[in-house]
């Protein structure tokens, strides 16, 4: 499973208001080799499912999640943040062993 928080939940609907997404928008988030810490979170609003795609709903909001990626993201919970420690979304990841000081980058 994965996770939505409310403020991840807020975020997401403005940001669909403002960019005039449909209700068939859903948020795909994946993982790919990339940062500091050799894996990278992707997030973006998507309308077509993909054949191993695996859907989730929490909080009233669809995330859908390729299955590769699926394997580091189970369990995790999507956030948002506006605050002085940086604006935008993050993860709360529990298999992540290590990080980066910026967030964006993560290993297992």
């Amino acid at each position: 499973m994965v996770y939505v928080a409310d403020s991840a939940k807020e975020r997401i609907a403005e940001i669909k208001s403002t960019d005039n997404l449909t209700a068939e928008h859903f948020v795909r988030v994946s993982v790919t080799s990339g940062g500091c810490s050799g894996l990278t979170y992707n997030l973006d609003f998507d309308d077509q499912l993909k054949k191993d795609d695996q859907v989730f709903e929490d909080n009233g909001v669809k995330v859908v999640t390729d299955l590769r990626s699926f394997l580091y993201l189970c369990n995790t919970t999507l956030e948002f943040s506006s605050g002085l420690n940086g604006k935008g979304f993050h993860f709360n990841n529990p298999n992540a062993a290590r990080t980066c000081a910026c967030g964006e980058s993560f290993s297992v």
